[in-house]
């Protein structure tokens, strides 16, 4: 109560300053909602007095406002767009820049959620409580994980425009313990301005079986070998633009269209990725020499770029041996084909816009990436999510297992959750160092961006070279459909707007850039640009190992930092650290100042659950009863199976030879699972593909109703511990497996925990074919406790 009244409070002052002449409270857009328009009508005592005359709905729009189309890549980095002198063909990223400007100095955060906070807001990430992605949500104010109501997104602002909203793709800026059918939904895509949503909620999701939403109510794609999410996105926007026309012709748009390719798992018809066979032969490092080559021959980058080196932690390519070169080469392959498919995909957009005669008025930001390209695949990988795990492995038991399911023709299938090698990610970076989760330099946080709108600006070739952050998407949109940053939204006073419009640009490439202040950090890796200087420190993570070296217990206050003067040296090539040691102690407090003003503050805090894992995010209960009702419930919010000593109880009934899932946990690249098949109870681990663990009942269950349980006891609570698993039916042991290495963390980044079936991609490839697997019998309830 006592907040309530100081909104109101605040709320009330801003509205007593409001000038005499202002007209209504709010009429100028600074409060939103705008004030009703008053009845037309005169309402007396009786029908015959009374006048009745429709009210006019006032229009608070400039005349001929455009409409607004973002397209937002996942991880892929500078180095790439064959736009921008990389390997991988983007027709349209081409399309977009050849009708408009494209700018080589714009940057993100470095990672997923912060990035997309920071673009549908206009503000720093940690100011909005994103410091780091939703999963990994911790308890100091700049990392919540929650966007509050006083940093309204772009959607919300316009909606009160008039404006119709959507958005497909990836969200993952929900709570990740707000994701079940319970809601709440207030932190959803339609909680945050958006009339319409059709994707998915998590940081990634399988191409092939993802776990989609419309709005708030889940889809099961169908189980069909022409299916690909970033097609299916691209139909679903096409036929919202066409009921946009049908429906609100008079109405202008905002789409924001964030498919999830290219973040892992890296997954493309066949014949995309044969597309490119051969094309990387020579390797990572040849790669990046010929496309810094083609980078200056385009006039991309400054004539004086230096090409920038490997970390020494990096392994070579020609490190690499003969024997592992397939498997490395395959995984670029599948990558670069799954770029170029969903950039093709985001062509359908522009084609629907032509053919609908909008494509002149619509303002279009094409974001490649939102952030660098990603090292999380490590030495290459089948199942990304080890890596998250901090699991160690070898690429000879990544090749191995692959073998197991299908060899090199299961990279991109439904069968694996691949990721290239470190390598890969770093070569499309060029010509900076590092990758994606590195703040301190622009290989982590400089992405292309295009922009059209051919009503309003005209190509001349040249690359804008101001230097931009995703933060100034917003108040770019802002000017110019006209209109000003509100102060006051659906009763919440607003934070400040930390973007600067870049609009200036759209007519003068040589404008003097606007943005003099901007600061980064991700994962206690941070950095500072001002007036043309940045300084930066690199942290405590290296993304490409799996086990940082001295992470659990970096000290912030003893990092050393680099300096760089970036009107000379575009690609942070030569540190001048020792020779301006003064300028960089300034550029240090700068630094400081902007973290105590922004929440960045504990530095690092990112890191905390890779050093603190017990703390991660986690159902309060201990014990659950479900039925066969129970499926899509997100393995954040689901029983720790798997990680957690548990017994779980099932009361079922079924025929003869009876098959299906019981319960199950995760998908292909990790879970577990209980069905039946032909009649036997079989449990299996899926340790992340690379390893699996299986018991079996010797006989065939009787048909009738039975008591089958399932005892999991850890035997210490070290990250991996072993774990035994007996199955009981009927208080009877049947069978039993110790599962030898446990995963810390989590099994998928989306998939679910499901009861008589198992949605999404399958744990068990035993079912692979017969998937979702659904169980023929009856399952009355199920109880699960953890101990």
């Amino acid at each position: 109560m006592f907040k309530r009244r100081l909104l109101v409070g605040a709320l009330g002052t801003l509205l007593l300053a409001a000038p005499a002449h202002a007209g209504p409270p709010g009429a100028d857009g600074s409060v939103l909602p705008f004030p009703p328009v008053p009845s037309a009508s005169v309402a007396a005592s009786t029908l015959q007095a009374s006048r009745h005359q429709r009210r006019e709905e006032a229009s608070h729009l400039p005349a001929g406002a455009p409409n607004i189309l973002i397209i937002l890549l996942d991880d892929v980095g500078f180095g790439l767009p064959s736009t921008y002198g990389g390997d991988i063909r983007t027709p349209t990223l081409s399309r977009i820049a050849g009708t408009g400007v494209s700018y080589n100095s714009f940057h993100t955060t470095a990672i997923c959620s912060p990035t997309r906070a920071s673009l549908l807001t206009g503000r720093n990430h940690q100011r909005i409580g994103a410091g780091t992605i939703a999963e990994r949500a911790v308890d100091w104010d700049g990392y919540v994980g929650v966007i509050p109501k006083t940093s309204a997104t772009v959607a919300e602002t316009l909606r009160h425009y008039g404006y119709k909203a959507s958005a497909f793709g990836k969200w993952h800026n929900t709570p990740a313990d707000q994701t079940t059918a319970m809601g709440p939904f207030d932190r959803w895509p339609t909680g945050h301005g958006f009339d319409y949503f059709y994707g998915f909620v998590a940081g990634e999701t399988s191409q092939w079986e993802p776990r989609l939403y419309e709005n708030t109510t889940p889809v099961e794609p169908p189980h069909d070998e022409k299916y690909h999410l970033s097609e299916d996105l691209a139909e679903k926007a096409v036929t919202w633009l066409r009921h946009h026309r049908s429906y609100a012709p008079d109405k202008p748009f905002l789409m924001y269209w964030a498919p999830g390719a290219g973040h892992g798992p890296h997954q493309i018809f066949k014949e995309w990725a044969d597309k490119y066979k051969g094309r990387f032969d020579d390797g990572w490092d040849a790669m990046r020499e010929r496309v810094f080559k083609r980078q200056k021959e385009l006039g991309w980058i400054p004539a004086d770029t230096a090409l920038t080196a490997r970390p020494e932690s990096m392994a070579s390519w020609d490190s690499i041996p003969a024997s592992q070169r397939p498997f490395q080469l395959r995984l670029m392959e599948v990558f670069a084909g799954f770029v170029e498919h969903v950039d093709v995909q985001a062509g359908k957009l522009i084609d629907e816009l032509e053919r609908q005669g909008q494509r002149d008025n619509t303002l279009i930001f094409y974001i490649f990436g939102d952030n660098g390209s990603s090292a999380e695949g490590q030495n290459g990988s089948i199942s990304e999510l080890l890596a998250q795990n901090q699991i160690p492995n070898t690429v000879e038991q990544q090749i191995e297992a692959l073998n197991r399911i299908g060899g090199l023709d299961a990279l991109g299938s439904p069968k694996t959750d691949n990721m290239y090698h470190a390598g890969w990610a770093w070569a499309g970076n060029t010509p900076f160092r590092y990758t994606k989760l590195i703040a301190s330099h622009f290989g982590g946080t400089r992405n292309p961006m295009a922009v059209s709108w051919p009503k309003k600006i005209k190509t001349d070739g040249t690359p804008r070279g101001q230097f931009h952050h995703v933060n100034d998407i917003v108040p770019t949109i802002y000017e110019t459909v006209g209109i000003t940053a509100p102060k006051v939204v659906d009763g919440f006073v607003q934070d400040p707007i930390d973007g600067v419009s870049l609009a200036y640009t759209f007519d003068d490439s040589r404008a003097a850039g606007r943005k003099t202040t901007q600061y980064f950090d991700n994962n206690g890796s941070r950095g500072v640009y001002r007036d043309g200087w940045f300084a930066s420190t690199f942290g405590p993570l290296t993304p490409w190992l799996t086990v940082s070296p001295g992470l659990a217990t970096w000290d912030s206050s003893k990092d050393v930092w680099e300096l760089y003067d970036l009107s000379k040296d575009f690609s942070q090539a030569n540190d001048l650290a020792t020779k301006d040691p003064q300028h960089l102690a300034r550029l240090k407090e700068v630094f400081l100042g902007e973290a105590r003003e922004n929440k960045v503050f504990p530095v690092g805090a990112g890191i905390w659950l890779r050093i603190h894992p017990e703390d991660r995010l986690k159902t309060p209960y201990t014990s659950w009863l479900f039925d066969d009702t129970t499926t899509r419930m997100p393995e954040f919010t689901a029983p720790g199976l798997g990680r957690e000593s548990s017994h779980v109880a099932i009361d079922a009934e079924f025929g003869n030879d009876a098959s299906g899932v019981l319960y199950a946990m995760g998908g292909a690249s990790g879970g577990l699972t209980l069905f039946m098949d032909g009649g036997q109870l079989v449990y299996e681990y899926n340790m992340m593909i690379i390893e699996r663990y299986t018991a079996r009942s010797a006989q065939k269950i009787a048909a009738g109703r039975h008591r089958i349980e399932v005892d999991t006891t850890f035997m210490d609570k070290r990250p991996l511990s072993p774990a035994t698993v007996v199955l009981k039916v009927d208080g009877v042991e049947v069978a039993r497996t110790t599962v030898q290495r446990t995963v810390p963390a989590a099994f998928t980044a989306s998939e679910t925990f499901d009861v008589g079936v198992d949605l999404g991609s399958p744990v068990s490839m035993a079912y692979f074919d017969r998937r979702p697997f659904r169980f023929g019998g009856r399952i009355h309830k199920v109880e699960v406790g953890l101990r």
